[in-house]
């Protein structure tokens, strides 16, 4: 049995550069409404501006779409 030492790390690599990337968007995305709801004056009306809405609306887009696509390549009848 050989085992290619370099596509193994390369493996590792690319998943946790990914799964950084990923954890790191969806903080970009909480972090957007967070500062959405300091942008209104910190109202306890539980609304945030819209354009943090939009923000974080759109990360949190990017990590589903990398779930699915992730998804997409572990699941043999999707191709």
């Amino acid at each position: 049995m050989n085992l290619h030492w370099s596509a193994l790390g390369e493996v590792a690599l690319v998943s946790v550069g990914a799964t950084v990337g990923v954890v790191l968007v969806f903080a970009l995305g909480v972090r957007a409404l967070a500062t959405g709801e300091e942008a209104r004056g910190g109202k306890e009306d539980g609304r945030s501006a819209p354009l943090s809405v939009a923000v974080a609306g759109l990360c949190f887009l990017a990590c589903a779409a990398a779930v699915l696509y992730g998804l997409y390549l572990i699941v043999p009848q999707f191709h």
